[in-house]
């Protein structure tokens, strides 16, 4: 963790604590030390901020779009939490090998599965690369799912607090796929952690992954004790 990390992230969260109420008392099923990959629903700019400093003092970091470090304030930021940069829309293979050299020193490390802010808090379409990085690396993947934030910047224009929630679901590994499968093994481990967030979220903020089986074929749960709603939507 970088010197500046241990004044920037309190100072943050008192920061966003006072103009947001914020639900966070799941993030304490996190574990406190060894490699983890986050896969977090992508609404806007505040839940990655949030999710760093309320989980300090564990060393956390994710994906940032490069064009981030053309911003001198947002680059700071990205550069002290150590975010890997991102080359939107490219098979950025540096950024794999970086994410995986964090993993391998024991980081939590942050991942949007969708890819893109949605805005209105609605789960999309997942992407593979999550899949690949979890394949590599061998680190467990735990599901944290967040809604309310949707409402951030309408909140604050009329002077109001914004309600953010986070859920936190149970950590799995992949499953072996099955040999000559590989492309559709991706892209059902990819569907399938998809799902995992979804069964987190109020039905309304499933998206795309409304009204689908919470089935679970190519995840293992190895100390699943968590009930989870029904789907209902």
């Amino acid at each position: 963790m970088r010197p500046a990390s241990r004044v920037l992230g309190p100072a943050i969260r008192l920061i966003f604590s006072a103009i947001c109420k914020i639900d966070a008392a799941e993030l304490e099923r996190l574990p406190g030390k060894g490699p983890l990959i986050i896969v977090m629903n992508h609404i806007n700019f505040l839940e990655c901020p949030l999710l760093y400093c309320l989980l300090y003092p564990r060393d956390v970091s994710g994906f940032a779009k490069a064009e981030t470090w053309r911003n001198p304030l947002l680059g700071l930021l990205a550069s002290i939490w150590e975010c890997v940069p991102v080359e939107r829309g490219a098979n950025d293979i540096g950024s794999m090998r970086l994410a995986l050299e964090a993993l391998k020193r024991g980081r939590m490390l942050n991942v949007a599965p969708e890819g893109t802010r949605s805005h209105h808090g609605k789960l999309g379409p997942g992407r593979e690369g999550v899949v690949a990085m979890a394949q590599r690396s061998g680190a467990p993947i735990v599901p944290v799912a967040t809604y309310g934030g949707e409402s951030f910047w309408r909140n604050l224009r009329k002077g109001r607090r914004t309600h953010v929630h986070f859920r936190v679901g149970e950590a799995f590994r992949l499953r072996p796929g099955s040999p000559g499968r590989r492309k559709a093994s991706r892209a059902e481990a990819t569907d399938e952690i998809m799902l995992s967030l979804a069964r987190l979220l109020p039905p309304e903020y499933r998206g795309v992954y409304a009204g689908r089986p919470f089935t679970f074929n190519r995840l293992v749960f190895p100390n699943a004790t968590r009930q989870y709603p029904a789907n209902t939507s």
